[in-house]
Protein backbone atom coordinates (compact mmCIF):
# COMPACT_ATOMS: atom_id res chain seq x y z
CA UNK A 1 0.00 0.00 0.00
CA UNK A 2 1.42 3.41 -0.69
CA UNK A 3 2.41 5.63 1.82
CA UNK A 4 -0.04 8.41 0.37
CA UNK A 5 -3.27 6.60 2.21
CA UNK A 6 -5.07 8.67 4.54
CA UNK A 7 -4.58 7.27 8.11
CA UNK A 8 -8.23 7.32 9.47
CA UNK A 9 -9.85 5.65 11.92
CA UNK A 10 -11.40 3.34 9.16
CA UNK A 11 -7.81 2.31 7.88
CA UNK A 12 -7.09 1.40 11.25
CA UNK A 13 -9.73 -0.82 11.81
CA UNK A 14 -8.89 -2.52 8.52
CA UNK A 15 -5.05 -2.97 8.77
CA UNK A 16 -5.51 -3.91 12.44
CA UNK A 17 -7.29 -7.12 11.26
CA UNK A 18 -5.47 -7.29 8.10
CA UNK A 19 -8.20 -6.78 5.49
CA UNK A 20 -7.18 -5.78 1.93
CA UNK A 21 -7.98 -2.71 0.35
CA UNK A 22 -7.09 -0.22 -2.34
CA UNK A 23 -7.21 3.34 -1.98
CA UNK A 24 -9.10 5.73 -4.01
CA UNK A 25 -8.41 9.01 -3.87
CA UNK A 26 -10.56 11.72 -5.68
CA UNK A 27 -11.36 15.65 -5.33
CA UNK A 28 -14.25 15.71 -3.01
CA UNK A 29 -16.71 17.72 -4.52
CA UNK A 30 -19.09 19.82 -1.97
CA UNK A 31 -22.75 18.19 -2.15
CA UNK A 32 -21.12 15.72 -5.13
CA UNK A 33 -22.06 13.05 -3.79
CA UNK A 34 -21.50 9.36 -5.11
CA UNK A 35 -22.30 10.56 -8.63
CA UNK A 36 -19.06 12.78 -8.67
CA UNK A 37 -16.97 10.20 -6.87
CA UNK A 38 -18.19 7.56 -9.47
CA UNK A 39 -17.57 9.62 -12.12
CA UNK A 40 -14.12 10.95 -11.13
CA UNK A 41 -12.90 7.21 -10.48
CA UNK A 42 -14.67 5.65 -13.33
CA UNK A 43 -16.63 3.22 -11.46
CA UNK A 44 -20.22 2.08 -11.58
CA UNK A 45 -22.31 4.17 -9.25
CA UNK A 46 -23.72 1.29 -8.14
CA UNK A 47 -20.72 0.08 -6.60
CA UNK A 48 -20.18 3.33 -4.95
CA UNK A 49 -21.52 2.57 -1.62
CA UNK A 50 -23.54 5.38 0.85
CA UNK A 51 -22.60 5.12 4.23
CA UNK A 52 -26.01 6.93 5.94
CA UNK A 53 -26.89 7.69 9.66
CA UNK A 54 -30.42 7.60 10.78
CA UNK A 55 -32.36 7.21 13.85
CA UNK A 56 -35.23 5.20 15.31
CA UNK A 57 -38.20 7.63 16.98
CA UNK A 58 -36.39 6.47 19.94
CA UNK A 59 -33.59 8.19 19.09
CA UNK A 60 -31.37 5.12 18.49
CA UNK A 61 -28.59 5.95 16.15
CA UNK A 62 -28.06 3.39 13.45
CA UNK A 63 -26.09 2.57 9.63
CA UNK A 64 -27.36 2.15 6.62
CA UNK A 65 -25.16 1.05 3.78
CA UNK A 66 -27.23 1.68 0.48
CA UNK A 67 -25.99 2.01 -3.56
CA UNK A 68 -25.12 5.23 -4.59
CA UNK A 69 -28.13 5.19 -7.05
CA UNK A 70 -30.59 4.20 -4.81
CA UNK A 71 -32.62 5.59 -1.87
CA UNK A 72 -33.20 4.17 1.37
CA UNK A 73 -37.04 3.74 2.62
CA UNK A 74 -37.48 4.83 5.73
CA UNK A 75 -40.68 3.08 5.97
CA UNK A 76 -39.59 -0.25 5.07
CA UNK A 77 -36.90 -0.02 7.30
CA UNK A 78 -39.04 1.21 10.13
CA UNK A 79 -41.15 -1.74 9.68
CA UNK A 80 -38.26 -4.22 9.45
CA UNK A 81 -37.11 -2.52 12.57
CA UNK A 82 -40.60 -2.73 14.21
CA UNK A 83 -40.32 0.94 15.03
CA UNK A 84 -42.86 3.77 14.87
CA UNK A 85 -40.50 5.69 12.19
CA UNK A 86 -36.84 6.42 11.16
CA UNK A 87 -34.91 9.69 9.69
CA UNK A 88 -31.60 11.19 8.78
CA UNK A 89 -29.49 12.59 11.44
CA UNK A 90 -28.52 15.81 11.40
CA UNK A 91 -24.90 15.66 9.98
CA UNK A 92 -23.64 17.40 13.31
CA UNK A 93 -25.37 14.23 15.33
CA UNK A 94 -23.75 11.61 12.54
CA UNK A 95 -20.44 13.11 13.31
CA UNK A 96 -20.82 13.19 16.99
CA UNK A 97 -22.30 9.46 16.70
CA UNK A 98 -19.20 8.42 14.16
CA UNK A 99 -16.60 10.83 14.74
CA UNK A 100 -16.43 11.15 10.62
CA UNK A 101 -17.50 14.35 8.92
CA UNK A 102 -20.49 14.09 6.58
CA UNK A 103 -19.05 13.25 2.76
CA UNK A 104 -16.49 11.38 4.75
CA UNK A 105 -18.65 8.82 7.03
CA UNK A 106 -17.31 5.57 7.06
CA UNK A 107 -19.20 2.54 8.80
CA UNK A 108 -15.60 1.13 10.02
CA UNK A 109 -14.20 2.11 13.58
CA UNK A 110 -16.83 4.50 14.22
CA UNK A 111 -16.99 6.49 17.60
CA UNK A 112 -20.14 4.88 18.64
CA UNK A 113 -20.85 1.30 17.69
CA UNK A 114 -24.07 1.49 16.15
CA UNK A 115 -25.63 -1.37 14.48
CA UNK A 116 -25.69 -1.78 10.48
CA UNK A 117 -27.82 -2.64 7.94
CA UNK A 118 -26.59 -2.86 4.79
CA UNK A 119 -28.67 -3.32 1.19
CA UNK A 120 -28.78 -7.03 0.08
CA UNK A 121 -27.69 -6.75 -3.14
CA UNK A 122 -24.59 -5.28 -2.31
CA UNK A 123 -23.60 -8.70 -0.87
CA UNK A 124 -23.74 -9.90 -4.97
CA UNK A 125 -21.42 -7.39 -5.70
CA UNK A 126 -17.65 -8.31 -6.71
CA UNK A 127 -15.99 -4.98 -5.42
CA UNK A 128 -17.38 -1.99 -3.77
CA UNK A 129 -15.86 1.63 -3.17
CA UNK A 130 -17.21 2.88 0.45
CA UNK A 131 -15.81 6.06 2.19
CA UNK A 132 -12.70 5.38 4.13
CA UNK A 133 -13.45 8.37 6.66
CA UNK A 134 -12.11 11.06 4.92
CA UNK A 135 -13.89 13.11 2.21
CA UNK A 136 -12.33 12.08 -1.46
CA UNK A 137 -11.19 8.86 -0.05
CA UNK A 138 -13.00 5.97 -0.98
CA UNK A 139 -11.86 1.80 -0.47
CA UNK A 140 -11.86 -0.37 -2.71
CA UNK A 141 -13.06 -4.00 -0.79
CA UNK A 142 -14.75 -7.07 -0.93
CA UNK A 143 -18.33 -6.44 0.46
CA UNK A 144 -17.65 -9.93 2.68
CA UNK A 145 -15.80 -7.12 4.14
CA UNK A 146 -18.54 -6.01 5.86
CA UNK A 147 -19.30 -8.72 7.82
CA UNK A 148 -16.64 -7.47 10.48
CA UNK A 149 -18.95 -4.59 11.22
CA UNK A 150 -21.97 -7.62 11.42
CA UNK A 151 -23.55 -5.66 8.56
CA UNK A 152 -27.19 -7.22 8.64
CA UNK A 153 -28.71 -7.69 5.02
CA UNK A 154 -31.97 -5.46 4.39
CA UNK A 155 -34.33 -5.01 1.33
CA UNK A 156 -35.00 -1.02 2.10
CA UNK A 157 -33.63 0.10 -0.86
CA UNK A 158 -35.35 2.21 -3.72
Amino acid sequence: MSDDVPVTTAVRFLRERKVNFVPRIYKYVEKGGTAESAKQLEVDEHAVIKTLVFETNEKQGLIVLMHGDKEVSTKNLARYLGVKSIESVTPEKASKLTGYLVGGTSPFGTKTTLPVFAEKTIFELDRIFINGGKRGFLLEIEPSVLRLIDAQEVEVGI
